[in-house]
């Protein structure tokens, strides 16, 4: 395994923050056990010069690996599923009596290799049943990582991340594949959510302000400045009356956010 010198890692750490708002300052030997394989496959011999070419001529597809292999994208549909019950029960519900031109958006920010956004959609297209197509019930989701975004346009997962859908929904919107334990998303389900790579750190520019932003468990990655700097977005993105959810590790500090706090993750305009 390689080492890093401490100018190399303040470098990289700092490219990165900059860049794309993770914070990996007090993460040194994760940065050396994920990346030193990789380095090293590549053709380097040391960090200095991978870093190097990091900072000065890197193409998106050498950042993307990069970016992959120091933060996590385990997830799995149903992934804290008090959020979902909220949302069916509560969120729905308010939005139904509310939006009077049968216009939803709902934006999953940080959507990894999909299985969120298809949850939300799932639970639309349940809680619509036959009224569904009166409504445009479309989900925006978004990550940095094109090589996530690969994954869940493909969307093809084992029996472990299915394994705590309902099962009539398994059968309902997935059919197996030739590969035994591989399903994949029917495309009445995968034609429902708009993939499309975004980075948090960018200004939010999007057409409509949102009625539920998700953005679950991946400002962990980020400090205290760079998450209320993104908070602060997110607020002026969501329509009055609109909510946030966030990862159940998260919080947002109660005496700077413009959110009200409706329980533990769960925020509204």
């Amino acid at each position: 395994m390689l080492t890093i010198s401490d100018n190399d890692f303040k470098r990289l750490y700092t490219f990165i923050k900059s860049k794309y708002g993770i914070d990996l300052s007090k993460k040194r030997q994760l940065i050396i056990g994920r990346l030193s394989n990789d380095i090293l496959a590549k053709g380097y011999t040391n960090f200095t010069d991978y870093v190097n070419d990091i900072l000065t001529k890197a193409s998106p597809a050498d950042i993307d690996s990069m970016l992959n292999r120091l933060t996590t994208n385990y997830t799995y549909f149903m992934r804290e599923e008090e959020h979902f019950t909220f949302f069916r029960e509560t969120i729905l519900p308010y939005l139904e009596r509310t939006k009077t031109d049968h216009v939803l958006s709902i934006w999953s920010a940080g959507c990894s290799t999909g299985q969120e956004p298809y949850t939300i959609s799932m639970i639309l297209k349940e809680y619509f049943g036959n009224k569904a197509a009166m409504w445009d019930t479309r989900v925006l989701a978004t990550d940095i990582s094109q090589n996530a975004l690969t994954a869940a346009q493909n969307a093809q997962y084992d029996e472990e991340s299915l394994s705590k859908l309902p099962p009539l929904w398994k059968s309902k919107y997935f059919d197996r594949t030739a590969e035994p334990g591989i399903w994949t998303v029917k495309q009445n389900l995968k034609s429902n959510v708009i993939f499309r790579t975004f980075n948090l750190m960018d200004p939010i520019r999007f057409q409509l302000k949102f009625d539920v932003i998700f953005c679950r468990n991946v400002m962990i990655y980020f400090d205290q400045a760079t998450k209320n700097g993104l908070i602060e977005r997110f607020y002026n993105a969501t329509a009055p009356g609109g909510y946030l959810l966030i990862g159940h590790s998260e919080s947002l500090n109660k005496t700077t956010t413009r959110y009200n706090y409706i329980m533990p993750a769960t925020y509204r305009k």
